[in-house]
């Protein structure tokens, strides 16, 4: 009686995907080693020493902390103003129809992957003429306009898969159209405005070359500090410190809308 030959699972797209994991990680691994490394002499701190000096080195420089605040305010600015701008638009297109809707639709996605440099003079001269230069609300404002497309097109899917009689029903039971949408339509999107919001904050938190132009002498995000820091003699584990600390908003905001955004790529799909 012959014996059934056992059937090997195969290895390969294991030690793929262990290589790719490890090609993903070893950059960050280091990242992070270097940031708890003093890379150059300190005053008591000799180079090679680990410890927390380049976190204080943070903390002791103003220019530095000015930009994370900068840039959150700035992120947070965009992530709102796209949510209060594309909630409307988004229903908008979700529930009424006319003429060159869908085109329209169509048109501010190709917007979307226009190249930001090829604006980047003329939005330049008008931030300049109504003083929105160096300022956090200036870049959160253009980074609305680059950012408010992709929210329009991801909450108009989430709220057409919202049936109308839901509406129906809420405005027969007497709620007005703002009370509707802050008390039924809101919650019922959830995972929507949580794709949406994510997405706003990750483009705009990398964002480099709008936060390059207009901010020339002051209100410059973390993304141009750490630029700042290279020079001849760079302090690198400086560097690797605060790239650490700009990975922290990211990683909260993932952890913040996780749910959200699970549920959001399963409905999406």
């Amino acid at each position: 009686m012959m014996r059934p030959h056992h059937v090997r699972p195969a290895v390969w797209p294991w030690l793929l995907l262990a290589l790719l994991v490890a090609l993903i990680l070893l950059p960050l691994v280091q990242t992070i080693v270097l940031a708890f490394t003093a890379t150059l002499d300190h005053q008591g701190v000799a180079a090679g020493s680990v410890g927390l000096t380049n976190f204080r080195n943070i903390l002791a420089t103003p220019a530095l902390m000015a930009s994370v605040g900068n840039s959150l305010i700035y992120v947070l600015l965009n992530v709102a103003f796209c949510l209060i701008a594309g909630l409307p638009a988004a229903y908008a297109f979700a529930r009424y129809r006319f003429v060159g809707d869908r085109h329209l639709l169509l048109l501010m996605l190709a917007f979307r992957v226009t190249p930001p440099v090829v604006l980047s003079l003329p939005i330049f001269i008008l931030f300049a003429q109504v003083g929105l230069v160096n300022s956090p609300v200036g870049i959160a404002l253009v980074h609305c306009l680059f950012n408010l497309p992709i929210a329009i097109w991801i909450l108009e899917s989430f709220i057409a898969a919202v049936p109308r009689e839901y509406d129906e029903t809420a405005f027969i039971d007497g709620h007005s159209r703002s009370s509707y949408f802050f008390r039924y339509l809101i919650p019922a999107i959830a995972p929507g405005i949580g794709v949406t919001a994510f997405f706003c904050f990750i483009f705009s938190w990398v964002e480099v070359v709008f936060a390059r132009i207009l901010t020339v002498t002051a209100g410059k995000p973390i993304t141009m500090a750490i630029n700042a820091l290279f020079s001849f003699r760079t302090d690198i584990g400086l560097v690797m410190a605060m790239t650490v600390l700009s990975l922290l908003p990211g990683v909260l905001m993932i952890w913040l809308v996780r749910n959200h955004i699970a549920r959001g790529f399963t409905i999406r799909v």
